[in-house]
């Protein structure tokens, strides 16, 4: 019988993961695939499964919205039982949400051997949820699945090295294959009235940066700030469109020059990155997607994980700061202009070494 792997998701991020990951561990394991419920919204998560086709969830604990304390708890107690009733041979998770740091709980106290995808990323700012969900997770982990050389460096300057094993970026994978799906079948651009390289699209999820009304305020500058050079095209998360509702900010941005737009699917997505002039965002993915695509990109933070793509010159971190975009938009390369090395983060092989490394690891 095949080792079991039980895979905890459960933000869009995490299913463009498994998208990559799953169809290959099925192949060489027994895979249970579990939904925790963290990003709920059907935009969130149901289109990802459809348009993306990994393997449908087999249990799903719908957690729901929450605090961080609240939806941790909840997935702690809802992903136990189930690890006790399936008796999985290993734990996986994905990067750096509750569900991450839920699962690595739930592994650790139920003394199953845990794997994490994207070990060893570092913001520096231990502030963020994320990088603390990062560090618990790589300090449980026995097997730690890194992305690139900088975060295999990060784990072997904590004395975690011997666990690592560098496999590239799994989003990465499906960036590469998915990006000219996305050119061909989506038609978001003549939705939306939009020209190749003449928008700025944008995102922003992040509660430091839309909890606070001060920093949305000021994250609303800076989209401004650039729909002064190009209109601005920004698919609103839901937690930043009731941010937005309860300052009275959502319905003036279309006057500034800011088209908003509910969240959008991956390919939609992907083709606005593709095409824009640059993206402005707070997510790490899509960081990377615009490096992928030659794309720059303008990080709405002070500081990133995916290092890669500012030393490579394609990326610029102007924070919260309107008046620092034009001089780093200057910065920056054309949109087009050169093709950003794949190879950095994996050339499109991540997910098989994923799941070559986690069956090796089962023996």
């Amino acid at each position: 019988m095949s080792p079991r792997v039980l895979t905890v998701v459960g933000n869009r991020p995490q299913f463009v993961k498994a998208a990559a990951v799953s169809g290959r561990l099925r192949e060489r394991l027994d895979e249970v695939l579990v939904h925790t419920g963290q990003h709920y919204d059907p935009e969130l998560s149901d289109v990802f499964f459809e348009e993306l086709d990994p393997p449908r969830p087999d249990h799903e604990l719908e957690v729901g919205s929450g605090t961080h304390a609240e939806q941790t708890a909840a997935i702690l107690t809802r992903l136990e039982p189930l690890v006790e009733e399936t008796r999985p041979d290993a734990l996986l998770v994905y990067g750096d949400t509750n569900s991450t740091l839920g699962g690595a709980l739930v592994a650790a106290k139920s003394s199953v051997p845990l794997a994490h995808v994207e070990a060893g990323m570092r913001s520096g700012n231990r502030a963020m949820p994320e990088e603390v969900n990062r560090l618990v997770a790589d300090s449980l982990g026995k097997l730690l699945l890194s992305p690139t050389e900088a975060a295999t460096a990060n784990l072997r300057r904590e004395g975690l090295g011997e666990r690592a094993v560098q496999t590239g970026d799994v989003m990465a994978d499906v960036a590469l294959r998915m990006g000219p799906v996305a050119d061909e079948s989506s038609r978001i651009l003549e939705r939306l009235g939009l020209e190749p390289r003449g928008f700025f699209v944008a995102s922003a999820h992040r509660p430091a940066n839309v909890d606070q009304p001060e920093r949305l305020a000021r994250l609303i500058a800076v989209l401004e700030a650039a729909a002064g050079i190009a209109p601005v095209v920004f698919p609103v998360h839901p937690r930043t469109r009731a941010r937005l509702e309860s300052a009275g900010s959502l319905e003036g941005l279309g006057r500034r020059g800011i088209t908003t737009t509910e969240p959008l699917g991956y390919l939609d997505m992907t083709r606005l990155v593709r095409a824009a002039r640059a993206v402005l965002t707070d997510s790490g993915g899509l960081q990377k997607e615009a490096f992928l695509a030659s794309v720059p990109c303008l990080t709405m933070r002070d500081e990133t994980e995916w290092v890669e793509t500012v030393e490579a010159g394609w990326n610029r971190l102007i924070g919260l700061r309107a008046e620092a975009l034009p001089e780093a938009l200057g910065e920056l390369p054309v949109a087009g202009d050169g093709s950003p090395a794949a190879e950095i983060y994996g050339a499109g092989e991540a997910g098989e070494r994923v799941a070559a490394a986690v069956a090796e690891w089962l023996g």
